[in-house]
């Protein structure tokens, strides 16, 4: 790069983050293609198990970004939130590459693998949560260039994602599963390296916001190392969680109500337009189980059934797993210019209107492909096209939610509720994560065996239950609307939006929704 502060017309930061994001998500893809097959082949998990325990992992992955972020918030700053993350990451992908002999879930060799998910876990907690308010930081909040910034982030994201799973996907299944973990591995260092390498071109930012307490010493112990004490003794947390799945169903239920009738609480404490906009937030937030319960079928219960019921063609099933992040590439840019050509017209959706939007699409989904499954006939395997339409459906519907729901949560808290509604909406996802777990524990039926019948039974339940309620979210939205007051909006006096700190993906396109309509 040049001598000059800008690449492209961005900070030469943001390329940073890029990179370092891309290599993180392609140790993080590329482990997850392999996951529910390494249980079910490797470990000899039953298939419905094997969905449960991969359900677990990924809603720990998105609760722990609660830790993380209120501990960069407060004490850490970013980088150093990020470093740290970034490492336990690393040790976590290379301790994935310790297979053991396999064959059965006991013994050392499985509290190795436990491990290393309790690394990657609460390492993602303190990388994602943190990585990308530095995006955020490297523009004033009314900077135009900040949609486009956050658009070559995600590009970055489903970079990463679409290459780790081929790659780690296809030499996990066909040279073995250490090469395919081994491979997620040198991802994630790479990943490391870059932020490490080329910290100057952060311009400073994501330090920590007092110093001063971070040096300050508890028990002859810098305050610093005590946090990252504290992250390591989340690992041994974490290492049993993920062993007793029904503890964390019982966490995610009861810290779930908490946490939401906090918000609530809260919302008393506020101004009338400020409580409307809260009520707005646990509205849609409430909306985050059923969209993620559906959609995280593409790495457990889905995997399973491309594996052994569609004609493949030869072609790693591991491998499919790449049509979603390979969809967001081609179609973010696409929904990039739809929504601003819709919002020039006075058509574009409200927020909750694109997450009804949702919706519809992921129960689509399933449906098309119960419809496509059927169509064959029993005993018959269900044609691959089928596969790339539901993850279609199912990127398109993400497009109207994902984005768009953190750039709702980041727009509408109030400033001092940002960071805890921010972690609010990753609990829920983490919810979602958890419910995709107990959806693909359903498909292996009471014997917890798959079968091809079953799980087009219950693909084809979630299907119709879904576009019911995306219905009926799309009726009460311009009522929903209403309570945004979007017209009374203000930009923050400075651009430090207290809760970019919990944003984990980038906004969505069409960030000026003065002009939504419905």
């Amino acid at each position: 790069m040049s001598s000059k502060p800008e690449f492209a017309g961005h900070p030469k930061g943001l390329y940073v983050l890029f990179f370092a994001e891309m290599w993180e998500r392609f140790s993080y893809y590329g482990m997850r293609a392999l996951l529910v097959f390494y249980l079910t082949k490797h470990w000899l998990f039953s298939d419905g198990e094997a969905n449960l325990i991969y359900g677990a992992y990924n809603s720990l992955v998105y609760v722990t970004p609660v830790l993380g972020g209120y501990l960069a918030d407060r004490y850490l700053g970013q980088r150093k939130a990020v470093l740290f993350g970034a490492i336990l990451l690393t040790i976590g992908h290379t301790m994935m590459g310790f297979e053991g002999d396999g064959g059965g879930n006991s013994g050392a060799a499985i509290n190795v693998f436990w491990l290393a998910l309790a690394f990657i876990i609460v390492g993602t907690g303190f990388l994602k949560a943190n990585i990308s308010v530095i995006v955020g930081q490297l523009y004033p909040r009314t900077d135009v260039r900040r949609d486009g910034a956050y658009t070559i982030f995600y590009i970055g994201i489903n970079t990463g994602a679409t290459l780790g799973t081929i790659l780690a996907g296809w030499l996990g299944e066909t040279y073995g599963w250490s090469y395919g973990f081994g491979a997620a591995g040198v991802g994630m260092l790479l990943g490391l390296i870059v932020f490490v390498g080329f910290k100057p071109l952060l311009l400073g930012h994501g330090e920590s916001p007092d110093p001063a307490a971070l040096a300050r010493k508890v028990g002859g112990i810098r305050f610093e190392h005590v946090l990252y004490g504290l992250g390591l003794a989340s690992i041994a947390v974490a290492w049993a969680l993920i062993q007793y799945r029904d503890v964390i169903e019982v966490l995610l239920a009861v810290s779930g109500f908490a946490l939401l009738g906090y918000v609530l609480f809260q919302s008393f404490r506020v101004d009338r337009e400020a409580r409307h906009r809260l009520w707005v937030i646990l509205f849609l937030i409430a909306l985050n189980p059923v969209f993620w319960g559906l959609f995280e079928q593409a790495g457990g219960s889905l995997n399973l059934y491309t594996d052994r019921y569609v004609d493949r063609q030869g072609v790693p099933a591991s491998i499919f797993q790449s049509i979603n992040p390979l969809y967001i590439v081609l179609l973010g840019p696409v929904f990039a210019w739809l929504w601003v050509w819709l919002g020039k017209r006075g058509l574009e959706p409200s927020t909750p209107a694109k997450f009804g939007l949702a919706l519809l699409q992921v129960g689509f989904a399933f449906l098309v492909f119960v419809w496509g499954a059927n169509s064959v006939g029993p005993g018959v395997a269900t044609p691959v096209l089928f596969v790339f339409l539901v993850y279609l459906f199912q990127t398109s519907g993400e497009l109207c939610l994902s984005p768009v729901g953190l750039s709702a949560m980041n727009r509408l808290s109030p400033k001092t509720l940002a960071s805890l509604i921010m972690g609010a909406w990753f609990y829920m996802t983490a919810v979602g994560q958890f419910v995709a777990g107990k959806i693909g524990e359903a498909t292996g039926g009471e014997g917890g065996v798959m079968t091809k019948e079953g799980t087009l039974a219950v693909y084809d339940t979630i299907g119709w239950w879904t576009i019911g309620i995306g219905v009926a979210v799309l009726l009460v939205s311009p009522f929903v609307k209403r309570l945004m007051h979007l017209e009374t909006l203000e930009d923050d006096v400075d651009h430090a939006l207290a809760g970019e700190q919990e944003i984990g993906e980038p906004k969505a396109a069409g960030f000026n929704t003065s002009n939504e309509t419905r």
